[in-house]
């Protein structure tokens, strides 16, 4: 005669049979709930406890990230109106250069003011603050009819914020 286990049930789904635990606090889990990490499959619940562990960010670095990487994001929109001007035909060309390394000054200037601190809001705010920072450079450039310009803060915005949250944040865009 055989012994077979009694049948266990996901904690959150307590009418799905299972055979997965998590690997961190041992709770059954069912394939909905398991979230695969490099170590193994995990809780919901254990992974949200983990990502807390890492979000450091206090409430001054949302202050300090927010009017630095408006004011950082200002200069730079007004420095492409200037290059704009100079080199007109082949701004373009100089921006789409010089728009990466902008970015990583920025988001190191950005790290520097907020002590290296991290949260996905902290990120999404200064986000907000750099996209922001360009607006009034905008809306002047829209009154004066300068098309051109306002091409090329596109083209500054559209290569800077993804480097800037990419060197704020750490994601990977490859492994």
């Amino acid at each position: 005669m055989t012994f077979e286990p009694p049948p266990i049930y996901c904690y959150s789904h307590p009418g799905v049979e299972t055979t997965l635990r998590c690997n961190k606090c041992g709770n059954p889990i069912c394939p909905k709930c398991a979230v695969r990490t490099p170590t193994g499959y995990r809780c919901k619940d254990c992974v949200r406890g983990q990502q807390k562990i890492f979000e450091t960010a206090q409430p001054a670095d949302y202050v300090f990230g927010f009017l630095v990487g408006g004011f950082l994001s200002s200069l730079a929109s007004v420095l492409v109106i200037l290059v704009g001007s100079i080199a007109s035909f082949f701004a373009w060309i100089v921006i789409a250069a010089v728009a990466p390394t902008v970015g990583i000054v920025i988001a190191e200037a950005l790290r520097f003011v907020t002590r290296k601190h991290r949260s996905k809001p902290l990120f999404t705010t200064i986000l907000a603050s750099i996209i922001l920072g360009a607006v009034p450079v905008g809306v002047y450039l829209l009154l004066t009819l300068d098309f051109w310009s306002l091409i090329f803060q596109g083209i500054y915005l559209f290569i800077a914020v993804p480097i800037i949250y990419h060197r704020l944040s750490g994601i990977q865009l490859k492994k």
